[in-house]
């Protein structure tokens, strides 16, 4: 692609939407991890989150760009040799691949000045404490938290040490690389070892970059993959600091990496990537997680794609617009609409509490595209069903789709 000097907001969208592979083919057959590979080229990381209404957060931006594949095949990416991915803050807890671990040891460097609070003051005011779990780990490891809780030594004066504060020692450790993590138990709990046992040779052994070469190569990245961006949001992929995105964005246009374009109704100067492509269009109709890199820079999402969008998990029940657990519906190049599903996994039901349309659809339309995506979904989950919409705007529309849609999951 010749880097233009200017994009129209449609253009930008559909640069986006490909560099986060929703350009790319849906594999025929099952997905392999040829396929899996090729997402994490596009998203480079995949954000974690421990809410299970409907499915675990980092399974579904894999589901949103290859349709129904076995969760294994992440599982085994992420937690099995030869691994491909390994937990750390990337973008808020995250799955990065596992070449980038050495990029990252300027933020594990910065663990006793960044950790957040709780983690700085067990180090400060107990570090017989963390060093006692970091020598568990080394004897014992793999382990959760709670496997060592009870064993913790105990004082008989103000300090009480019990599972709370191990278990900040542990992500002390784990924020400043002392630790990774080995797998996840069936309840989520993260199960803590030491990197030699975790992580590949040749990446233990790899140099440590300077800051100024670990933050281009991140910034490069988050370039990569968000196709066309401003400034703060290549700085909020993988949360990096203001001023040494600067100085990378400065020294990657320098370089070509980067060329700084005008995106149509943008107040902010745009770069666009070298590799961004632009296609004449996107064809998808996929449901996307709150926590899918296409959306979770919510500033960027409504620029992009005139989508307000907020997560309201932590919204008291009264006060929701839209609902608990809502994800968006991406239709071509534009959100079309957002439903609030749960997965009832005893009645093997995908429970749709509310749906609700964007302005300016064609409501018939995008209610059939949206029924059959929920079928889908609904098959991916191992559900039987898929409930009429409870709620929302769009619930009557849906509603007739899903009655009148062929096939079930």
């Amino acid at each position: 692609m010749v880097a233009p000097e200017s994009l129209s907001l449609a253009q930008a969208r559909r640069v986006a939407l490909a560099a986060q592979g929703f350009a790319d083919p849906t594999p025929t057959g099952v997905p392999t991890r040829r396929h899996l590979r090729r997402v994490l080229d596009r998203v480079g990381l995949i954000q974690m989150d421990s809410v299970n209404v409907l499915q675990r957060a980092h399974y579904l931006p894999l589901y949103s760009r290859l349709g129904p594949y076995p969760t294994e095949l992440l599982d085994r990416a992420a937690y099995r040799a030869p691994r491909d991915l390994v937990e750390y803050w990337g973008h808020e807890a995250s799955l990065v691949p596992v070449t980038l671990h050495p990029v990252l040891r300027w933020r594990m460097a910065l663990a006793e000045e960044k950790a957040w609070g709780g983690m700085r003051r067990i180090v400060r005011e107990q570090p017989e404490l963390v060093a006692w779990v970091r020598d568990e780990v080394a004897a014992r490891g793999p382990l959760t938290a709670a496997e060592i809780e009870h064993d913790a030594p105990r004082e008989t004066g103000n300090w009480g040490w019990n599972w709370s504060v191990v278990k900040q020692a542990l992500e002390y450790l784990f924020w400043a690389g002392e630790v990774t993590a080995a797998d996840r138990t069936n309840g989520f709990a993260r199960r803590y070892d030491l990197p030699e046992r975790v992580l590949p040779a040749e990446v233990l052994a790899a140099p440590t970059p300077t800051d100024a070469e670990a933050h281009r190569t991140l910034v490069a990245a988050a370039a990569r993959c968000l196709g066309v961006a401003a400034e703060p949001e290549l700085r909020d992929y993988f949360r990096q600091p203001a001023g040494a995105v600067r100085q990378a964005v400065a020294e990657l246009v320098e370089a070509g990496e980067l060329t700084p374009v005008a995106v149509q109704g943008w107040r902010q100067p745009a770069y666009l990537h070298a590799q961004a492509r632009l296609p004449r269009w996107i064809r998808t109709n996929t449901l996307v997680s709150p926590f899918d890199p296409v959306v979770w820079e919510r500033a960027r999402a409504e620029r992009l794609f005139g989508f307000t969008y907020r997560i309201e998990i932590y919204v008291p029940a009264p006060k929701r617009v839209y609902g608990y657990y809502v994800l968006p519906f991406l239709q071509g190049d534009r959100f079309t609409a957002r439903v609030d599903l749960k997965a009832d996994r005893k009645a093997k039901v995908l429970l749709v509490p509310a749906a609700w349309a964007e302005p300016g659809i064609d409501v018939g339309e995008t209610a059939l595209a949206l029924a059959a995506e929920l079928y889908r979904l609904a098959g991916w989950l191992g559900l039987d069903a898929v409930a009429p919409p409870a709620g929302g705007d769009l619930a009557g529309p849906l509603a007739a789709a899903l009655a009148g849609t062929a096939g079930v999951p």
